[in-house]
């Protein structure tokens, strides 16, 4: 195979597609790898090169950065929302095995500069045990005591990237991305995060008539989320930049559970009663900081909530309607 401008692992996930696609309209040629068949991704793009591989495995790395890469994006990951890496700590930490080959393979194929999508889930818990808490600095991920399971990995492989940049020269960047959102995600199923739960509970009231949704646990615990376009935007600047720390990728304002609810209920037109039922939780509450950013790259995220809760509903409900009505999921 010939050199390319950009290999995206995880391409056929949320994050992976969507970069695909600004890739593309930039005018790069694109390698976009995922291990599940083509017609399962969430987004495929005709400007692409889609090949199905399973990174976990050293010769499959090989193979998807055959003919060298100026930029590789690794964001394959065995993840989902606090339902799902509560329950799958083994399967979280066994990304480990694409972390590892991914860099491997990168080194030993020459390439340009190397992008890591680590997670806010790395920070230490007893920064995050009241709901209106400081926001994380990166900083505030030592003396380590991550997310079990999913953010141990995930800072875990933080390091790899690092010792590979100091011992061998790879150019690595590594975003700690804060509960990213957007359409062309998993929004059903048990791996979709909170906003897309939001969205489709609040859709399916609206489309059956109901007039409660389930949160779980009382709804005052707190995050900040990011829309997909600022993430996306953030990922290039970072790659691209001379800044080789972590840095986080996040929005900075800080919303409970339950006004999360009331905007998306807002945007639907409708009042919904809030029955809080016991359920995973994850961290009281965990926001960005993000004076490291705007230092070092001039920018931060800017997409409001509402904006991209808006657009993120629709899709949303729009993809629900047409399970309801037994028709193909819109792709």
């Amino acid at each position: 195979m010939a050199a390319i401008d950009a290999v995206v692992t995880g391409a056929g996930g949320f994050i992976g597609g969507h970069l695909t696609q600004a890739l593309l309209a930039e005018g790069r040629t694109v390698r976009a790898v995922d291990r599940k068949p083509v017609d399962e991704w969430y987004q495929t793009h005709d400007g692409a090169e889609n090949m199905v591989a399973d990174v976990s495995s050293y010769d499959s790395c090989l193979w998807v950065l055959e003919g060298g890469a100026s930029e590789v994006y690794h964001l394959a990951a065995d993840m989902g929302g606090m339902g799902f890496i509560e329950n799958n700590k083994a399967a979280c930490m066994l990304s480990v095995l694409s972390s590892t080959h991914m860099l491997l393979a990168a080194r030993d194929m020459g390439v340009g500069r190397y992008f890591y999508s680590s997670s806010a889930c790395v920070y230490a818990a007893h920064k995050q045990s009241e709901a209106y808490a400081p926001a994380l600095r990166e900083e505030d991920a030592y003396p380590a005591m991550a997310e079990d399971g999913y953010g141990w990995e995930k800072l875990f492989s933080e390091r790899m990237a690092r010792h590979f940049r100091e011992d061998y020269g790879l150019a690595t960047r590594v975003a700690r991305y804060h509960n990213v959102y957007g359409p062309y995600g998993t929004w059903t199923g048990g791996r979709e995060k909170a906003p897309a739960a939001a969205c489709r509970k609040v859709a399916l009231a609206v489309l059956t008539g109901a007039r409660e949704v389930e949160i779980w646990g009382d709804g005052e615990q707190t995050r900040s989320f990011t829309y997909i376009d600022d993430c996306v935007e953030g990922t290039l600047r970072l790659t691209r930049s001379e800044h080789v720390d972590p840095v986080n990728i996040g929005s900075d304002r800080l919303v409970s559970i339950n006004q999360l609810y009331a905007i998306v209920e807002q945007i639907a037109g409708v009042r919904l009663k809030h029955r809080h039922i016991p359920g995973p939780l994850g961290v009281r509450g965990r926001n960005s900081d993000n004076t490291r950013i705007r230092k070092e790259l001039g920018w931060e995220p800017e997409t409001s909530l509402l904006d991209g809760l808006e657009i993120t509903y629709r899709w949303v409900h729009d993809q629900l309607k047409a399970q309801l009505d037994n028709r193909p999921y819109l792709r």
